[in-house]
């Protein structure tokens, strides 16, 4: 699940006086007394992209620039650190606390390598794992980056298939799920996607110490232009991903899904009001197991849903302008837009209009 713990005393610690000094007394005290604080990438209206912290009220508590868009965040929480990831093609992940006390840290990519936008720490906070394209091979691989040698790149594995998109930490520690969304792209051609007849995406679940493939699973071969990109687990394990369809746009495949070990994917029915409503884009999974719900959202389709984790039904359906990024707030789930609007689970809104909030949003929560 995308809510790692962060411990409230080690958060005081981390963030410090530089943190404190920034804000007025008044949201300094919200901001310990709330329960999590928020991450994700932006982009401004000035064109300038950076990385920024939210409180739960969707107050800006800090922010990091960054050299291009990034993508998503994860987090670390036994350094207190998170890292952002540069939107593929991108060639860079940015280290960084959420004070602003320490300098950001620059991850560059080595050569015939770039990121997919998303990576996961070991369990002990040592290693991080990041996908990137082997683009002159057109194979996807994990690379390894050692956190206790400023993130120096020691070595990598494959990831069974191609185009590779969002990885997870299972719950043993040891075995990273992988999307492979199955498309062929290289940096001399942008993000031009080049092989749509051919592409085959693919879910896998690798062990992290030794690179060996434990499972691979395949969508039908009439779906094969259904590219799975993110994902989140539910509290009892099982795996929610969300699709992305390249194939004709008056196709209306079934974008959302969920992955059991030993067991096919299961592709989850849903009305055709609310399907249609995503225009064949899935850009956000996120699961709340407090509520026992996963939310997918959809910027092409301007839409949220909310579904039940156990019975697969929907919630709630929102219409909401370019949302994408989402993530479990108390018993709801906070949203961001790409018009600059922070929603919370409660519904209340509040607007950063010099903001296009991206794709992603990491909730970090504090341990009482």
């Amino acid at each position: 699940m995308k809510t790692p713990l962060i411990d409230r005393r080690d958060f005081l610690r981390a963030t410090g006086i530089g943190f404190a000094a920034a804000m007025a007394p008044s949201a300094w005290a919200k901001t310990l007394a709330a329960d999590a604080v928020f991450a994700t990438a932006f982009v401004k209206r000035d064109g300038s992209f950076g990385a920024a912290v939210l409180s739960e009220a969707g107050k800006l508590l800090h922010a990091i620039d960054l050299p291009d868009r990034g993508h998503d965040v994860t987090f670390d929480p036994v350094s207190k650190r998170s890292v952002v990831f540069a939107r593929q093609p991108g060639t860079f992940a940015v280290v960084f606390d959420h004070s602003g006390r320490e300098e950001p840290l620059t991850i560059a990519s080595i050569t015939g390598r770039h990121f997919f936008g998303h990576g996961v720490f070991s369990p002990d906070g040592t290693l991080l794992y990041a996908t990137e394209n082997d683009f002159d091979n057109a194979a996807g691989v994990v690379g390894i980056y050692d956190a206790r040698a400023k993130f120096s790149r020691v070595g990598e594995f494959p990831t069974y298939g191609m185009g590779p998109h969002e990885l997870l930490l299972l719950g043993d520690g040891k075995t990273i799920a992988v999307a492979n969304g199955g498309i062929e792209t290289h940096p001399d051609y942008g993000r031009a996607e080049l092989n749509i007849a051919t592409m085959k995406p693919s879910y896998v679940l690798i062990d992290r110490v030794t690179g060996d493939l434990i499972e691979k699973h395949e969508l039908p071969a009439a779906l094969h232009q259904l590219s799975i990109r993110h994902m989140d687990t539910d509290r009892s394990g099982t795996v929610w991903f969300g699709c992305q369809y390249r194939g004709p746009g008056t196709d209306r495949p079934l974008l959302v899904g969920r992955a059991a070990r030993g067991k096919e994917l299961q592709l989850l029915d849903m009305p055709q009001d609310v399907l249609s409503g995503f225009r064949n884009y899935i850009g956000s999974v996120a699961a709340n197991p407090v509520a026992g719900t996963v939310a997918v959202s959809s910027p092409e389709g301007n839409s949220l849903v909310v579904i039940d984790a156990a019975n697969g039904r929907i919630v709630s359906n929102s219409a909401l302008v370019e949302v994408c990024g989402v993530a479990p707030d108390r018993t709801g789930f906070m949203a961001t837009t790409g018009a600059g609007e922070i929603i919370e689970g409660s519904g209340a809104t509040r607007s950063e209009p010099d903001y296009v909030w991206d794709n992603h949003m990491l909730r970090i929560e504090h341990a009482a």
